[in-house]
């Protein structure tokens, strides 16, 4: 995979479009007003380890599903809790009918699945969809233990 990939993300909080690389060092900020951005990127077997293991910030993984309901659901709660945390977290989505590998590798027996890597090792696990508050509760929570 190329560092070259880029997303596009629109900034909270001045409203501008800003080119995000999906694996890159550091936090990304705006172009324009320099505030942090969400940071959410697709990986898949081929990439995940450029996108999400080799981050220098902790990633919050959502293995999930196109045909799964919870998972639709808990999609946008995700984008909310990787918004109000930008600069801190890195949201990085995984289909894991398209990326089997990982899925395995996981052990996902349910979806949604997420996962909190720090420097790609896995700090914290949690099955099942949740509303933003309790998702953005859990990713505090599971940080704020590594690093105590």
């Amino acid at each position: 995979m190329s560092t070259m990939q880029t997303t596009t993300v629109r900034c909270p909080h001045c409203g501008r479009t800003n080119r995000v690389p999906v694996a890159a060092e550091g936090r990304p900020r705006c172009g324009h007003c320099k505030q942090p951005l969400p940071w959410m990127v697709d990986a898949g077997d081929d990439d995940f380890t450029e996108v999400a293991e080799r981050a220098d910030v902790p990633v919050v993984v959502d293995l999930w599903a196109t045909w799964c309901g919870p998972c639709r659901m808990v999609s946008p709660a995700l984008e909310k809790v990787a918004t109000d945390l930008a600069g801190r977290i890195k949201l990085v989505k995984v289909d894991v009918d398209k990326n089997p590998r990982l899925s395995q590798r996981f052990e996902v027996q349910a979806v949604p699945t997420l996962l909190i890597l720090d420097r790609g090792e896995t700090v914290a696990r949690q099955a099942g969809a949740a509303p933003a508050p309790a998702l953005r509760q859990w990713v505090e929570q599971s940080l704020t233990a590594r690093k105590g």
